[in-house]
């Protein structure tokens, strides 16, 4: 190494990445996060969702963007957003792109969003979905109203998965008339 190539070793590593893999195809960071073009890029980010009233948009060519307009605030009703916000990052996923999910400090709404997504689309408990996002970004922490959101969340998804479903034509998918 070079002289200062120690020091400047240590800086890099000082300075966190935009944003991290939570999941395969899902990525969570914060408000710079929307500058990394060659990151989004490089990771196959087709979707960035970008929960805050005020922060910037991606700037990368071929990047969708879904504002969630809350603030980060215990208050806020995140819950109302949750099931559209999810389908959407799922979509994103299941047509071969990649969903980056960022607020400002990545922390506690983007968070909140993320355990949201391993709850519906992945099958996960809140406790297990928030253990997946916590061990890929340790700041992680959503704010007492949105936890609180997100066990109302995880009580909707249970009640759901309770329903019986109607039967179905099988070569249509369509529900039969009873």
């Amino acid at each position: 190494m070079g002289p200062g190539g120690a020091d400047e070793l240590r800086a890099a590593e000082a300075v966190p990445l935009p944003f991290v893999r939570v999941a395969p195809k899902l990525f969570l960071g914060s408000a710079r996060a929307a500058g990394a073009t060659e990151q989004l890029t490089h990771e196959g980010v087709t979707l960035c969702v970008n929960v805050s009233r005020q922060q910037p948009g991606p700037r990368a060519p071929g990047v969708a963007e879904l504002r969630v307009p809350v603030f980060d605030d215990p208050a806020e009703d995140l819950l109302a957003h949750l099931e559209p916000t999810c389908a959407a990052m799922e979509a994103a996923v299941r047509a071969g792109g990649a969903c980056l999910v960022y607020c400002k400090n990545g922390r506690s709404r983007s968070a909140a969003v993320c355990t949201a997504y391993l709850m519906r689309h992945r099958g996960l408990s809140l406790e297990l979905a928030f253990q997946v996002v916590k061990g890929a970004r340790p700041v992680a922490e959503p704010n007492p109203g949105f936890w609180s959101q997100l066990q109302k969340y995880e009580q909707i998804l249970q009640a759901k998965a309770r329903m019986p479903r109607e039967p179905t034509d099988p070569s249509s998918g369509v529900p039969r008339p009873q």
